[in-house]
């Protein structure tokens, strides 16, 4: 089991269509076990849902870790909670107060930073992961795909500063979280528990949109078994939002 980022093995790409795609062929394969593909452009990335990943070539980390060890499968809900965790504890080296916003992004100003997409595969009471993170670091001079984001995303570089090595740092403060706590998968309530914390939850504000096009306000107040979240409406009524569900309006 790996304890910091040297205990990981990373593989770079320059170009790739999504590493998150190429992670998931991998899972399960013991020589996988510990590989972090990092690449530098995505031309298929994509975020919860289908939504497409922006991220002009040199401007973002984008890397799919595929975890040391295996984890139980009835664990395998909490991963991208954990991750966001783990996300969020490197950014604070550089002083940066990250909001965890549910299910899979983190916030600075209501200005997205971070997104989050897991990968798993599972078999019986195992299951294999890949945690695929994007983290926005260096602004780019101009990109008109970023331009049309409302709201617009926030840069590491526009509120920290950086060093030309940031996403190479960034990206080994990260692995270190991932392993060091891989432990934490014996306890997934342990994680949800600890997401609330750092989320503001119970008290945080969300509005979700469905499919249909009907939208729902209301206080979230804890993550349910599962990974959904539950909330209290305007209208008072108790709901839990499952993942598959709805997308967070901002």
């Amino acid at each position: 089991m790996a304890d910091d980022a040297e205990a990981w093995v990373i593989e770079r790409r320059a170009t790739t269509a999504s590493t998150n795609e190429d992670a998931q062929q991998k899972l399960g394969d013991p020589s996988a076990a510990g590989l972090a593909i990092v690449a530098d452009v995505q031309t298929a990335g994509a975020g919860r849902r289908g939504r497409r990943w922006i991220a002009p070539k040199g401007s973002g980390l984008l890397f799919t870790a595929i975890l040391p060890a295996e984890i139980p499968a009835s664990a395998a809900w909490a991963a991208t909670l954990w991750a966001g965790l783990a996300v969020a504890r490197a950014l604070d080296e550089w002083h940066v107060a990250t909001t965890l916003q549910w299910p899979n992004d983190l916030l600075v100003d209501d200005r997205k930073i971070c997104g989050i997409l897991c990968v798993s595969r599972i078999a019986g009471e195992r299951a294999w992961i890949g945690c695929g993170v994007g983290v926005n670091v260096f602004r780019p001079e101009r990109h008109p795909g970023l331009e049309e984001v409302v709201p617009p995303p926030i840069f590491l570089s526009d509120i920290a500063v950086v060093r030309a090595d940031a996403r190479e740092q960034l990206l080994q403060a990260i692995l270190s979280e991932f392993g060091a706590r891989l432990g934490a998968f014996e306890q997934p309530e342990s994680i949800a528990r600890d997401w609330e914390r750092r989320a503001g939850v119970p008290g945080a504000r969300y509005r979700f949109r469905f499919e249909d096009g009907r939208e729902v306000e209301g206080e979230a107040l804890r993550i349910a078994p599962g990974g959904g979240l539950v909330v209290r409406a305007t209208n008072g009524e108790l709901r839990t939002i499952e993942l598959a569900d709805a997308r967070v309006v901002r």
